[in-house]
């Protein structure tokens, strides 16, 4: 009978499995924190919103915003500085009657940029904001308002006023 001599892990190699699943377990926690990485901004919009349907009938409510961002200098003078973004939200088309100019609002979702040059060769870029969630904090003004009515104003009925003048017990 041949005994066969077992060979037992070497401290190498178990460093070598613990390396190994160590990577495989960053590369997934790299993969997570792509998918739940979400920014959140603030701004006021600057033209209603419009809705596109796409080829598919899908549609895509499409809104620029303003962000405004408050800073000193190094000298301490106070400086203002404006970032646009376009914005898609992909959820439902009712909300784009609440996205009109001026009306704040609170964007969770995805930043991106694109550049490219037009026909007459000039560059351009873009920030772009892909919304997932949006929450409004107020201003700008609804679509399809019609101005109030004036509310006319009940008239007394003259006979019950005289009535009261005369029957008062005090």
């Amino acid at each position: 009978m041949v005994k066969v001599k077992e060979k037992k892990p070497s401290v190498l190699d178990a460093a070598s499995v613990h390396s190994q699943k160590k990577r495989q377990l960053t590369k997934q926690n790299t993969n997570n924190l792509k998918q739940k990485i979400m920014n959140t901004i603030v701004g006021r919009v600057t033209q209603d919103a419009q809705i596109r349907t796409l080829a598919n009938d899908k549609q895509v409510v499409n809104f620029p915003i303003a962000v405004n961002d408050h800073y000193k200098t190094k000298q301490g003078e106070k400086k203002e500085q404006t970032t646009f973004f376009n914005c898609a939200y992909w959820i439902t088309p009712k909300v784009a009657e609440y996205l009109t100019v001026g009306t704040l609002v609170e964007l969770s979702g995805k930043v991106s940029a694109s550049a490219w040059t037009d026909k007459d060769g000039k560059a351009h870029s873009s920030l772009n904001f892909n919304t997932s969630k949006i929450k409004f904090h107020g201003g700008g003004k609804q679509k399809n308002t019609t101005t109030p009515q004036a509310i006319p104003t009940p008239q007394a009925n003259q006979n019950f006023a005289d009535d009261l003048e005369d029957d008062l017990p005090f």
